[in-house]
């Protein structure tokens, strides 16, 4: 099993027509049993195709031609235009959306993730490379072309969830070099308003019987690991979490900026040191190199056997 996505999920590509988006249509058609992307929008591009994905002026000109609901988005448009192309897809009718663009104001980011929850949908990012689904299928640039990213990915027991997108692939390959593949890999973006926290998405990953174990990267800044210590301590989670924390230098150099927009560290709750411990508090080891995950949580999934 997965969560989010499979190889019957039907998405579109809106910004299709960008250099960055045409990449990435490929890369996803190339992956696993190859992607159901059932057209892109580009407004004013009607009637073109980009690697034989019909382009459209508007999201409902795509669901018309589908005939039936279209499952998801990836939206590559350029920040101005994001929160228009994500409110578009939610009103039709589209409930995952995984949002590329980084640079996106806050309010906007803001009114997209409130109109989703009005909708029953899901926001993944934004500034993030998406989801993937070992040797299934891909939604999104993460793991790059087809290729790269069959070697760093391999079916198995593992969840992954980062904020950074290149450290979602690194933490991946560890594990498939080790012998632990993954069940989902999730990009989740590393801005400080994202769609989907780690604690948002525990309970998909607690449902999955697949998913023995989930590994995590973090950074200082931000509230999203108490909330994941919080969530695993009051819902008794059956899943071993084992966490890499980076900028873990910062707690030394206040005022230092590190990564990516939601590494703020606004006061002594949000530094490396404390989420260290509330993490652990909460049964969830924090490995010291990202090269001891593998011996973790094989260690962490043998003890619950």
């Amino acid at each position: 099993m997965s969560i989010l996505i499979d190889s019957q999920t039907t998405f579109i590509v809106q910004g299709i027509t960008g250099r960055e988006a045409v990449n990435l249509t490929r890369e996803c058609l190339d992956y696993g049993k190859g992607a159901k992307i059932v057209g892109g929008v580009t407004p004013g591009r009607l009637g073109r195709d980009v690697h034989g994905v019909s382009v459209f002026d508007t999201v409902g000109q795509a669901v018309e031609h589908n005939g039936a609901p279209i499952d998801g988005s990836v939206v590559t448009v350029p920040p101005a235009f994001t929160k228009d192309a994500v409110f578009e897809a939610l009103e039709n009718g589209v409930r995952l959306v995984v949002i590329v663009t980084e640079r996106i104001p806050r309010r906007d980011v803001a009114e997209m993730v409130e109109l989703a929850g009005e909708h029953g949908a899901r926001i993944i990012g934004p500034n993030c490379l998406g989801i993937i689904v070992p040797d299934v299928v891909k939604m999104g640039g993460i793991g790059g072309p087809a290729r790269d990213a069959a070697k760093s990915y391999s079916p198995g027991p593992v969840g992954v969830i980062s904020r950074s997108g290149g450290m979602t692939t690194e933490m991946s390959s560890t594990l498939t070099a080790a012998g632990l593949g993954q069940s989902t890999a999730v990009s989740i973006g590393g801005d400080a308003i994202i769609g989907s926290s780690y604690a948002e998405l525990m309970p998909l990953f607690e449902a999955d019987e697949e998913t023995e174990a989930i590994v995590i990267y973090t950074e200082p800044g931000g509230r999203m690991e108490a909330d994941l210590a919080r969530w695993v301590s009051e819902h008794d989670s059956r899943l071993p979490i084992v966490a890499f924390m980076a900028g873990r230098f910062m707690d030394e150099m206040p005022g230092m900026s590190f990564g990516h927009a939601g590494t703020i560290v606004e006061g002594k709750e949000d530094t490396a040191a404390e989420k260290i411990a509330r993490l652990a508090e909460a049964g969830i080891v924090v490995a010291e190199e990202i090269s001891e995950i593998p011996a973790i949580v094989k260690e962490r999934i043998a003890a619950r056997v």
